[in-house]
């Protein structure tokens, strides 16, 4: 049994092959036990933590200082922490996101972290593409007290920011359910049928007042489906030729695919326009409201239960019943007033570039206009991403030229 003294040495220096088993090796004869290590490579430099306990953990010193010496790094030795620290129960992951990242915005939040009597125990970067993703992982704070601090402090600062308890649930999410018109594409589709039916202004105006809440969206749909009347399958056709991805969708699906996860579309939309999405992208879920096409036109009506707010939870639901997913291994993705039920019911909602009153009752906001973010609050790295298209023969694109000062 180790004893109640435990040293701890830290290895610092330029890395190369070979510096932990030439460390380790050192204290093969002595009568020591491991108790935790931690290593970090930043730039070619390195730094490694060893806590040693046992018997003879005093006698280790001196061979980890002739090892430093041998291979011209720096060794610092002091006693060890004690390893039931109480700080460090209660972690959470705190993941940064900036487009730029400005050293302003790091001081102040890590600053609220330590407001909160939360302690940084390691960070690591995420992606530098196609913005800078940085996680934290913090203990000692309580993490709705920090999710509310950070939260302020990332809209003062102009940065996207998610808390999210540590452990096996965060990896654990196995359904992604995004809304689709301004989240999945960066269209309203309603408003592309419009303009071809010479009413885009009315339109608009009822669709900005449903995003915003102030407006029934069952109601407003049929208002604006009303407006709609008259248009042919022609027009159906060459709207969903016109549809845009939003940047990153692919990529998304495609890793989110790769790595096991089931993926699946609500939206407010028509199912004329997300049938087509679907089979493009290979999701595993999808629905939608229909429009009613009688000789080739559109009636001004729609056809069965309305996908509304309320229903865009249920599909939730439904879609994880169907893939034998717990609401807690859910991530739903939205930006309107009438995905906030949806984003309510499952395990993380992230509001996508959304009206404040979505932002402020998501988990999680993205504010930059690249769906791919998505992966890093699920833990994903860029690193990760572009090793999955390698593997799979996918190009990957080329990293943009850096944002110039300003």
């Amino acid at each position: 049994m180790p004893s109640a003294t435990t040293l701890l040495v830290t290895l610092s220096g330029p890395d190369r092959p070979g510096v932990t088993s030439a460390l380790f090796e050192a204290w093969a004869d002595l009568d020591v036990v491991v108790l935790d290590i931690e290593q970090v490579v930043v730039r070619g430099a390195l730094v490694l933590g060893v806590l040693l306990g046992g018997p003879e953990s005093e006698r280790a010193q001196e061979p980890a200082l002739a090892v430093g010496r041998s291979l011209g790094m720096s060794v610092v030795i002091s006693p060890g922490a004690e390893e039931q620290d109480p700080r460090r129960r209660g972690r959470v992951h705190v993941t940064l996101l900036g487009h730029p990242l400005r050293p302003r915005a790091v001081a102040a939040l890590a600053g609220r972290i330590a407001w909160a009597d939360g302690n940084i125990d390691r960070i690591v970067r995420l992606a530098r593409y196609p913005v800078t993703s940085i996680e934290l992982e913090v203990s000692g704070a309580d993490p709705a007290t920090l999710r509310t601090a950070l939260a302020a402090e990332a809209a003062a600062q102009g940065v996207d920011v998610a808390v999210q308890r540590s452990g096996l649930s965060r990896r654990a999410k196995r359904l992604v359910v995004m809304d689709v018109d301004s989240t999945l594409i960066q269209d309203e589709v309603v408003e592309l049928l419009a303009a071809r039916a010479g009413c885009l202004g009315q339109v608009a105006a009822i669709t900005a007042e449903a995003m915003r809440g102030e407006r029934d969206f069952a109601e407003s749909l049929r208002a604006r489906v009303a407006l709609l009347a008259g248009l042919t399958e022609a027009d159906l056709a060459a709207v969903r030729d016109q549809v845009r991805l939003t940047p990153g969708a692919r990529t998304l699906v495609r890793t989110l695919k790769r790595l096991g996860y089931q993926v699946g579309i609500v939206s407010g939309g028509f199912t004329q326009i997300t049938d087509g999405l679907a089979a493009e992208l290979a999701l595993d879920h999808a629905a939608a409201n229909t429009l009613e096409v009688v000789d080739g036109r559109l009636t001004g009506r729609l056809v069965g239960p309305i996908v509304d707010r309320a229903g865009k939870a249920d599909v939730l639901v439904r879609f994880a019943a169907a893939a034998e997913v717990p609401l807690s291994q859910t991530v739903a993705v939205g930006d309107g007033a009438n995905d906030l039920d949806m984003l309510a019911r499952a395990g993380l909602g992230i509001a996508f570039n959304a009206k404040p009153m979505v932002r402020d009752a998501a988990d999680a906001a993205v504010s930059v206009p690249f769906l791919d973010t998505i992966l890093y609050l699920l833990g994903i790295s860029r690193d990760e991403v572009e090793e999955a298209d390698a593997d799979a023969g996918t190009p990957t694109p080329a990293p943009p030229v850096p944002m110039a000062a300003g």
